[in-house]
């Protein structure tokens, strides 16, 4: 495996020299300048290349050209967008970077209702709380027809979960979900949201699922063509958000996403937080099935808890599944003699880190200390492939 780290650009808290540091060695990133259907341009890429290169360091994987809603709701129908991401993966490719990561997930991307949670360490994760979802959608957005998308316990429980709530509480619960958004919270309202949600009414999981195999038959032959793994990400978390339609959360919807397009070219993003954030998949089954698809690994696991709620635990929670995922992964790299890239993913906050600037679930030590633990493993894997 490839060990790599995610870097949101110059703006990031945590600077290249610091990454250098923990010893990976390639970055993950993206023009993240751009909004989303933007072509990007070779000379801004090869200038953020050179920057990381002179770091010492390599652009092993773009995550992500973002997908623009229009693609996911209307197909190949947005023709401009659709011809637009291809002209970014073309220049990405002629650049040399070769491993592109995107999603499909309709208006949110990953989702947490906490972004502080304290764990009994002392240090913090992000967390995903059901009923506190439901409390915005149904009481503070204010989604027409929320309410039928949820139990009447759970009904019950957001009802008296947001009636607790101060005003400064409800509005740090819309900026916790909105900092997932495309363009975070400095681009989204809650009229922002609300309209991106409208859009999307009447569309079903086999629409989107059908807008997908579209969109891969036009941007799978351009990565063909510039040698680019594509690796679709899950959709985090794996079940429908806002009556969203999400078609990238289990093992099914993942063996469908490759039999599209049944090329190399056409991949995934194996992130074991997010697959695994579902109590149904079996995620050392999944890796195993999908082993030589795998083009891009995420390694990070969530602890689940009652009511289809969860929160980033420590990267070797469920050692005895990442053990076994990590040991697919590997034997799937043997088989298509190529490395993959991998990260450590949403690392806690914790010591020094805590109360200073950095991205939610991006900052230093906490990912530090967990890429230190992947790297155990996996080195551990490698005496036992020896032996």
């Amino acid at each position: 495996m490839i060990e790599t780290w995610r870097w949101f650009g110059p703006e990031d808290p945590v600077p290249l020299a610091h990454i250098r540091q923990a010893g990976v060695e390639g970055i993950v990133t993206a023009m993240h300048q751009y909004v989303p259907g933007q072509v990007w341009t070779v000379e801004d890429i090869q200038k953020r290349k050179d920057l990381i290169e002179r770091a010492g360091l390599a652009w092993s994987v773009c995550e992500s050209i973002p997908v623009p809603d229009a693609i996911k709701r209307d197909g190949t129908g947005a023709r401009a967008e659709v011809n637009a991401w291809k002209d970014t993966l073309a220049r990405v490719g002629q650049t040399g970077i070769k491993t592109v990561c995107y999603n499909f997930m309709p208006v949110v991307d990953w989702t947490r209702t906490d972004l502080m949670f304290q764990l009994p360490g002392g240090g913090y994760a992000l967390r995903y709380d059901h009923t506190d979802f439901a409390a915005y959608d149904i009481f503070i957005l204010k989604r027409p027809n929320a309410a039928q998308d949820y139990s009447a316990d759970v009904i019950a429980a957001a009802r008296a979960r947001f009636e607790g709530m101060s005003d400064a509480d409800k509005i740090r619960l819309e900026q916790n979900i909105i900092a997932g958004l495309p363009g975070g919270a400095e681009a989204q309202t809650r009229q922002t949201i609300a309209n991106a949600i409208q859009s999307f009414q009447g569309l079903s999981e086999d629409d989107i699922r059908s807008n997908l195999a579209a969109f891969l038959k036009e941007v799978v032959p351009v990565a063909q063509e510039f040698d680019v793994k594509l690796a679709i990400h899950p959709d985090d978390p794996p079940f429908p958000l806002f009556s969203l339609p999400r078609v990238v959360s289990t093992q099914a919807d993942a063996r469908a996403i490759l039999a599209a397009y049944d090329a190399p070219e056409n991949g995934l993003t194996f992130c074991t937080g997010s697959y695994g954030a579902r109590a149904d998949n079996n995620l050392p089954e999944m890796a195993q099935e999908f082993a030589d698809r795998i083009n891009f690994a995420h390694l990070r696991m969530v602890r689940l808890e009652p009511g289809q709620c969860f929160h980033e635990a420590e990267h070797l929670h469920r050692l005895d599944e990442l053990l076994e995922v990590i040991k697919h992964i590997r034997a799937g790299e043997e088989k298509n003699e190529q490395a993959i890239p991998m990260r450590p993913d949403h690392g806690h906050l914790i010591a020094t880190d805590i109360g200073s600037d950095s991205n939610p679930g991006y900052s230093y030590i906490g990912r530090l200390k967990g890429l230190a633990e992947l790297r155990g493993l996996i080195a551990a894997t490698s005496e036992e492939r020896a032996a």
